[in-house]
């Protein structure tokens, strides 16, 4: 059976992301989509609007044939330790080939552009070292990027995460085929809902937690649970607020990625709600996503050394399956270069503790249970 990976989050799954389980599909010519999603924190630092079995549950309803979850040290971090972690378990699954979104407008070659990374990497680290102090990561990337490689001239939000995903790809003996997939109609930060178009992620969570329908841009299984719970960094104010008080500035300094002080600037501020904390702390050197993966870690109270710990002991928790899925699992288990879990016990639990953590603060505001002993959902 051919497999083609996607990297997801569904934040919410809506019928763009359908699409994209379609065309991965039809350009890979695969016979399973395999989807590896972030559970219930994602990349740019925030709580999913529902939780990962919903998730997982509606992508398996929409042309996902496999769910893996995407633990908590790979999920929640910058665009090259996400792909990192997102590209080890596609490879890890065996996968053939690797679809994704792009933003880009051009046609680019992803798969060259991975070796160029690899074959120059003295060149870039040193170009990167040498841009000024104040640039964030992806203004520097961005930067060397565009000098080293002209072709990648555009850098909207997809391209680069698949510029990430390539050159990480290109380490592997064997890379996965590269099928990049332009968005049609919104854009990745667009906000705006058309009738005849695809929604962004970003315009559907503001539209539903406004109030407003949402009915045609989202799949059927999707809006009832949207309509059931709606959750946002506002839910997890009172606990975030919390722990910016309750810990002394040289606790603060241990919380991963707590650097240039940042401890200080977090505990001065006076604030009633998330949106307007997030506003008071934001500058240009620290972007948003960089700040709420920080307050993630904050409320979580994670350090170094776990996530160093959980992502040297990965494992693939199994989210569901449909019939085509659970058949390609049955042929690539003895391949398969993780570890394997159909559920968490106590042992994988061990392993995924910070996962597991995770969770457990997710059902502060959703109370059902999001780890322990659940099977995976089968479709």
């Amino acid at each position: 059976m051919r497999s083609c990976g996607i990297v997801v989050e569904y934040n919410p799954f809506h019928n763009g992301h359908r699409y994209h389980a379609k065309k991965a599909r039809e350009l890979s010519g695969a016979d399973v989509v395999v989807a590896v999603m972030s559970g219930n924190f994602l990349q740019r630092g925030e709580p999913a609007i529902v939780d990962k079995w919903a998730r997982a549950q509606t992508a398996l309803q929409n042309g996902v044939d496999l769910v893996i979850e995407l633990p908590f040290a790979w999920a929640v971090q910058s665009a090259d330790y996400f792909a990192k972690g997102s590209i080890k378990f596609l490879q890890a699954l065996n996968c053939d080939a690797l679809c994704f979104g792009t933003d880009s407008d051009i046609v680019f070659d992803y798969a060259g552009y991975g070796r160029f990374f690899i074959e120059e990497k003295a060149a870039i680290d040193q170009l990167f070292h040498e841009l000024p102090i104040g640039w964030s990561y992806p203004e520097k990337m961005a930067e060397v990027v565009s000098r080293l490689y002209p072709q990648a001239q555009k850098f909207p939000p997809n391209h680069l995460l698949g510029l990430s995903y390539a050159k990480e790809n290109a380490t592997y003996e064997h890379p996965m085929e590269i099928f990049p997939l332009p968005r049609k109609d919104q854009g990745y930060h667009d906000q705006t809902l058309a009738v005849d178009q695809f929604a962004s992620a970003t315009g559907i969570r503001q539209a539903v937690f406004a109030g407003e329908e949402v009915a045609a841009f989202v799949p059927r299984e999707m809006l009832q649970e949207l309509k059931r719970t709606a959750i946002s960094w506002e839910d997890f104010w009172p606990y975030l607020n919390y722990q910016l008080r309750a810990n002394s500035l040289a606790d603060l300094r241990e919380i991963y990625q707590m650097t240039e002080g940042l401890e200080h600037r977090l505990v001065e501020q006076a604030v009633p709600n998330f949106a307007g904390f997030l506003q008071t702390i934001r500058t240009k050197r620290y972007t948003k996503p960089r700040l709420q993966r920080l307050l993630t870690y904050v409320l979580l109270q994670v350090k170094a050394a776990e996530i160093k710990a959980e992502q040297e002991n990965s494992m693939l928790h199994i989210l569901g399956f449909t019939e085509q899925g659970q058949k390609y699992l049955n042929q690539i288990k003895k391949q398969v270069t993780l570890p394997i879990a159909a559920k968490i016990g106590q042992q994988e639990k061990d392993k995924h503790f910070l996962t597991y953590r995770a969770d457990q603060i997710y059902q502060l505001i959703h109370p059902q249970e999001q780890t322990i002993g659940r099977f995976p959902i089968r479709v």
